[in-house]
C-alpha cells in the first residue's frame, strides 16, 4: 500500500501535478476536453489559471508528480518530517477524559454572623450549592478530593505572620461583643469562632484541588467553599475574606510545581483587588476580572479597579479590569468580553492552568450585583476555557447571594466540568450595552501594545477628531471617577443587607424569571456522547483515468483506520448507513440532476469521461451515484440518531463531499450536498427553525451559499481561501460583501482569506470575533460542520496550516451551541495523514477527552507579524463592517481606536497628549489609581497598602 504522507517537497511537487492540470484544462483542444475528468478535479488556484498552454516538460512534471503521490513516504526523512507535524496529535492518543475533582467540608457551614442572622455571607449558601449538585446526580460522578486544613507556611507565602496571628487568636471565642467590635475594624467583615479553622480548610482545599489537576489526578475540578477569598490582602481582611485561597493556591503552583502560566479568571461583581494585588508585578500570573465598577461608585471604591491598571514593572500587560459601569449587564454582555478580550488574550498567553473565582453575584436575582447574567450562562462561560491549558481548570466559590441562582449557577457549572454539554439558552442573547462596549473598547486600547491577538480594530490619527465628526466609528477613550463616600474607621457590622434595597417588584419579577428558566432549561442528556456514520461501500467512487486523484477512497479508510487505532470506535454508536431516497436529495436538488446522476450506472467509462468533461473538476464512476447517496443517507441518519435524543452529537466519515454541489449539477469532487441535504431534513422532520452550516473547508461551499442564500432558517458561515476571488472555485460569491439574499440577507457569512499560510491564531480570531458571537446570537437548534481538512497543514491543495489540535479546539467551542447537538461531516482534505488526525481530533474533542491546546504559532507572536496575519486582519475588518449591518453583537466591533497614545509603563497617560484627543479623562494620579504611592508616598513595593479608599460596607 501506497504511504499516505504528503511531505513539504511532496506537497511543492503536487504543485507541479496541479499546475500542469490546471494548464491542460485550460486548453481549447478537443483531446483535452475529451480527457478533463481528470485535469478539471484539481481545485487548483489562480496561479494554474494564468500560466501559458501546456508544454511537454511540465506533463513530464505531472507524471513524476503522480508517481511520487503514489510513492512518496518510503525515506526516513520524509517520515520524520510528518512526526514533526503531527507530534501533539500522536501525543493524544492516549489522553482520555479524566475525572472532575470536587472538594468542600460540611464543617464549612459553621461560619456565621452570629449578631446578623440576615447576613448575606451565610451557611445557606454552602448548603443550597451541595443540594442542587446532589439533585441532579452531580457529586457523585465527581472524585471526592479530602478537605484539609492550609499550613501556617502556606498561608505565609502571600499573608504576614500578623495576618494570620489575628485570625488564629479568635479562633473558639465565643465573646460576641468583642469579635464585633474587631470586625468592625475591617471593611465588610464579621467573625466567628469557627472562622479561623474554616479560612484555613477553605484554603488548604484550593490547594488541594489545585494540586489533584497538576499532577494528573483530575482533569478538572471544583471547590464548593467558604468563606470567599478573592478580596483578602496581605495584611488585611476584607469583604466577607480572610486568607486569599485562589491567591494561595496561584502561589503554590509557581513555587511547588514550577508553573510559568496561570490564568485566573475573576467574573464575581466585585473587583478582586487582594487578587490583584499580589499578583500585579508578575508576569507568570494573567489576572482577567470582570466587576461592577459604576466609576468606583460601588464597592470596594477603588480607583485600582479601572481599565487602566494593566500590571507594572515585568507584570505589566498582564492584568485586566473589565469594569462594569452601570446594572442589568446579561448574558450578551459578558459573552462580549469573552469573545472579544478574554479568549483571544488567553489563547495568545497559553496557560499551563487556569483558576476561576467564580463568584455567583452577578447572576439574575442577586441583590448585591444587580446583573442579569442567567444561570445557564455560566456554562458557556466556562465551557471554552476547558480546552486551553490541556483542560487543567479549578473553579473555586467565591460570591453570589442569590441562593436560587448561586445554587443553579454553581451546579451547572460543575454540570460543565463533568463533560455535560452546556444547555441551550431559554431567552435570547441581547447585544452588549453602549456602556459595556466602551469598557472593552477601552481595555483594547490600554492594553493593545502587549497583545497581538488585540490589534483587530483599526486606529485613527487625531487630527481625523479635528476634521471629521465624532462618527460611531471613532472610539474616544474616556476614564471618569465618582467615588464612593469618604473613609471611615469603623465599618458597620449589623443590617449590612441591601435586600431591603431592591424594590419589591424587582424582586418578584426576578423570583419568576428564575423560576421559568429552571423549568425551560432542558438538562437532559443522551448517554451516547457520540454516533459514527461510515460504510466502506463508500470507496467504490474512484476516478478510473487517475488513481492519484486527491479525492480517493482511502481517504475515509485511513480516517477509519486512525479512529481503530485510536481505540475510538468502541466508544462510539455505530449507525448503519442507508441510501438517501430520491425525495431525500431533492430537499436540496433538482429532479432532473438526481436522475441525470443515477443515470452513470452501468456506462463505460469513455461515456463517464466525456459527461464529467462537461462539470467543472468532477469525475464519475458506475458507482458515483450508489456512493453519493450513501454518503448523503448516512449524515441523515446521524441526524435522526442526534435530534431524537439518542447520541448527543455525531461524526459522519463520508465521502464522495458535497459543499460544492449546486441545486442542478454536480461540482467539485462533490455530486450532491450532503450537509445542505441534512439542514433542509432536520427542518422538515424536526420542524426546526435555525440551523448552522460552519464550513471550514478551504474552498468556499458555493453549493450549500447558493442553496440557502435566500432563506432565513439557515445561517451558513464559511471560513476558506479566497485569493481576491481567485482561488477554486473562483469568482465574486465567496466574497465577504455576499450576505444573502431576500428574506435570507444577513445569513451569509463569508470569511474569505486572500492570503495563503492561515493557521491556528488565524482561524481562532476568526471563531472568536465572527463565528461565535453571529452564532450565539442566532442560536442555533443544531450544528452542521462542513469539515473539510485541506486548510489543515501539509494539505496538497490548501497551503494553509491549521492543526488537527486546532480543529478539535474549534469543534469544542461549537459544541456549546444548540445544547452539543452538532453532527461534524467530512468534506474534502487530501493529505490523508492531515485528515484522520484532523478528523480524530474532533472525535476525541465531542468524546470529551483533553485535546493538546493548539499553540497558535506562540513562537511567531515574538517577531513581526506575518504577512497572513496581517491579511487575516484586514479580512476580520471587512467582515465585521458588512455583518455588523445585520448582526447585533457586532455593532461595537467596527470602532477605530485612537493610534500612538497607550498607558505607560507606571500606568500613568499622557495627559497633555489625551487632551488634544479631547478625551474625557480625570486629572487623578494614575500611580495612585492603580494601587501604588500616591504623591509624596514612599511606600515599599512589598508592603500591603491600606484600604482607606473603600471606606463603605460591600454593597
Amino acid at each position: 500500500m501506497s504511504s499516505p504522507i504528503v511531505t513539504r517537497r511532496g506537497a511543492q511537487q503536487a504543485k507541479i501535478q496541479t499546475r500542469a492540470m490546471a494548464m491542460k484544462s485550460g486548453s481549447n483542444s478537443t483531446a483535452a476536453a475529451a480527457s478533463s475528468s481528470t485535469s478539471g478535479a484539481i481545485k487548483s488556484s489562480s496561479v494554474g489559471a494564468e500560466l501559458p498552454k501546456r508544454s511537454e516538460t511540465l506533463l513530464e512534471a505531472k507524471r513524476r508528480a503522480r508517481n511520487m503521490l503514489k510513492n512518496q513516504g518510503n525515506t526516513p526523512a520524509m517520515q520524520e518530517t510528518v512526526t514533526d507535524i503531527f507530534q501533539t496529535a500522536v501525543k493524544s492518543r492516549p489522553l482520555v477524559r479524566g475525572e472532575t475533582a470536587l472538594v468542600y467540608h460540611q464543617s464549612m457551614e459553621q461560619h456565621c454572623c452570629r449578631w446578623d442572622p440576615k447576613h448575606l455571607e451565610c451557611p445557606d449558601r454552602f448548603n443550597r450549592v451541595l443540594d442542587r449538585c446532589n439533585e441532579l446526580k452531580l457529586l457523585d460522578r465527581c472524585l471526592p478530593v479530602s478537605a484539609r486544613l492550609a499550613t501556617k507556611q502556606e498561608i505565609l507565602r502571600l499573608h504576614t505572620a500578623q495576618h494570620f496571628e489575628l485570625l488564629e487568636q479568635t479562633s473558639e471565642v465565643c465573646d460576641d461583643q468583642s469579635m464585633e467590635e474587631l470586625s468592625s475594624r475591617f471593611d465588610s467583615i464579621y467573625i466567628h469562632p469557627s472562622t479561623f479553622q474554616c479560612s484555613l480548610l477553605a484554603s488548604g482545599s484550593t490547594i488541594d484541588l489545585v494540586d489533584s489537576i497538576i499532577t494528573g489526578k483530575a482533569q478538572n475540578g471544583m471547590a464548593i467553599i467558604r468563606p470567599p477569598g478573592h478580596h483578602a490582602m496581605k495584611a488585611e481582611f476584607n469583604g466577607y475574606c480572610f486568607f486569599n485561597n485562589v491567591a494561595l493556591a496561584a502561589q503554590h503552583a509557581l513555587d511547588v510545581h514550577k508553573l510559568e502560566r496561570i490564568l485566573i479568571l475573576d467574573y464575581d461583581v466585585h473587583h478582586g483587588q487582594g487578587t490583584q494585588r499580589f499578583f500585579y508585578n508578575d508576569p507568570r500570573v494573567l489576572y482577567f476580572s470582570i466587576h461592577r465598577f459604576e466609576h468606583g461608585a460601588f464597592w470596594p471604591h477603588l480607583q485600582e479597579s479601572d481599565y487602566h491598571a494593566i500590571g507594572e514593572g515585568p507584570g505589566l500587560g498582564f492584568n485586566f479590569n473589565v469594569p462594569l459601569n452601570e446594572t442589568g449587564m446579561g448574558d450578551g454582555d459578558y459573552m462580549a468580553i469573552f469573545q472579544q478580550l478574554l479568549l483571544p488574550v488567553a489563547m495568545e498567553y497559553q496557560p499551563e492552568l487556569i483558576i476561576v473565582s467564580a463568584g455567583y453575584d452577578a447572576a439574575l436575582g442577586c441583590p448585591e450585583g444587580e446583573m442579569q447574567v442567567t444561570p445557564a450562562f455560566y456554562a458557556h462561560l466556562l465551557n471554552p476555557l476547558l480546552r486551553l491549558a490541556d483542560s487543567r481548570v479549578a473553579v473555586v466559590l467565591e460570591g453570589g447571594y442569590c441562593l436560587e441562582s448561586l445554587a443553579e449557577g454553581a451546579a451547572l457549572t460543575m454540570r460543565t466540568l463533568l463533560g455535560d454539554p452546556c444547555p441551550m439558552l431559554v431567552e435570547p442573547l441581547l447585544p452588549p450595552k453602549r456602556s459595556m462596549s466602551k469598557s472593552i473598547l477601552n481595555c483594547i486600547f490600554a492594553h493593545r501594545p502587549y497583545w497581538r491577538c488585540l490589534q483587530l480594530q483599526g486606529t485613527y490619527d487625531p487630527s481625523e477628531l479635528k476634521t471629521k465628526d465624532r462618527s460611531r466609528e471613532l472610539h474616544v477613550v474616556e476614564r471618569a471617577w465618582v467615588g464612593g463616600p469618604p473613609p471611615v474607621t469603623v465599618y458597620p457590622t449589623r443590617d449590612t443587607s441591601v435586600q431591603h434595597l431592591i424594590p419589591d417588584a424587582v424582586v418578584a419579577d426576578n423570583t419568576a424569571r428564575l423560576h421559568r428558566l429552571r423549568l425551560e432549561t432542558i438538562l437532559t442528556v443522551p448517554a451516547v456522547r457520540v454516533c459514527y456514520a461510515y460504510n466502506p461501500e463508500m470507496m467504490e467512487h474512484r476516478n478510473l483515468d487517475d488513481l492519484g486523484h486527491p479525492e480517493q477512497p482511502k481517504r475515509i479508510q485511513f480516517i477509519h483506520k486512525m479512529h481503530q487505532d485510536y481505540q475510538l470506535l468502541g466508544r462510539m454508536k455505530q449507525l448503519s448507513a442507508r441510501a438517501a431516497t430520491t425525495d431525500e436529495i431533492c430537499l436540496a436538488h433538482s429532479r432532473s440532476h438526481v436522475n441525470t446522476m443515477r443515470r452513470v450506472l452501468g456506462r463505460d467509462k469513455e461515456d463517464l469521461q466525456a459527461q464529467a468533461a462537461t462539470y467543472n473538476s468532477v469525475y464519475l464512476h458506475p458507482a458515483t451515484f450508489g456512493c453519493a447517496t450513501l454518503a448523503a443517507g448516512s449524515v441523515l441518519q446521524a441526524v435522526d440518531s442526534v435530534l431524537r435524543g439518542e447520541s448527543r452529537s455525531a461524526i459522519c466519515n463520508v465521502r464522495p463531499p458535497g459543499h460544492h454541489a449546486e441545486p442542478d449539477q454536480p461540482h467539485g469532487f462533490c455530486i450532491f450536498n450532503n450537509v445542505a441535504i441534512a439542514a433542509q431534513y432536520a427542518i422538515r422532520e424536526f420542524g426546526l427553525k435555525r440551523v448552522l452550516i460552519l464550513d471550514w473547508d478551504v474552498h468556499h461551499g458555493n453549493g450549500t451559499q447558493h442553496i440557502f442564500e435566500s432563506n432565513p432558517k439557515v445561517l451558513y458561515i464559511s471560513v476558506h481561501r479566497y485569493e481576491n476571488g481567485t482561488f477554486f472555485p473562483k469568482g465574486p460569491d465567496g466574497n465577504y460583501d455576499v450576505v444573502g439574499k431576500h428574506t435570507g440577507a444577513g445569513f451569509n457569512v463569508n470569511i474569505p482569506w486572500n492570503k495563503k499560510g492561515m493557521g491556528d491564531l488565524e482561524y481562532a480570531l476568526a471563531f472568536q470575533q465572527i463565528v461565535m458571537p453571529i452564532a450565539y446570537e442566532f442560536q442555533p437548534e443544531l450544528v452542521l460542520v462542513s469539515a473539510g481538512f485541506d486548510a489543515a497543514i501539509g494539505d496538497p491543495l490548501g497551503g494553509c496550516k491549521v492543526s488537527p489540535e486546532g480543529y478539535g479546539l474549534f469543534t469544542h467551542w461549537l459544541s456549546a451551541l444548540a445544547g452539543g447537538r452538532i453532527i461534524v461531516c467530512l468534506e474534502g482534505g487530501y493529505n490523508v495523514n492531515s485528515i484522520s488526525y484532523a478528523m480524530t481530533m474532533c472525535t476525541k474533542t465531542l468524546l470529551g477527552d483533553p485535546v493538546p491546546t493548539p499553540l497558535l504559532g506562540v513562537v511567531a507572536l515574538t517577531r513581526p507579524p506575518t504577512t497572513a496575519f496581517q491579511s487575516c486582519l484586514e479580512t476580520l475588518q471587512c467582515c465585521v463592517e458588512v455583518q455588523r449591518q445585520y448582526w447585533k453583537s457586532l455593532e461595537f466591533v467596527g470602532y477605530r481606536l485612537p493610534h500612538g497614545y497607550q498607558i505607560g509603563e507606571n500606568n500613568n497617560e499622557d495627559f497633555l497628549a489625551a487632551s488634544l484627543l479631547k478625551l474625557n479623562i480625570s486629572s487623578d494620579d494614575a500611580q495612585g489609581a492603580a494601587g501604588g504611592p500616591t504623591d509624596g508616598d514612599q511606600a515599599d513595593p512589598g508592603q500591603e497598602r491600606p484600604s482607606d479608599s473603600k471606606p463603605k460596607v460591600k454593597q
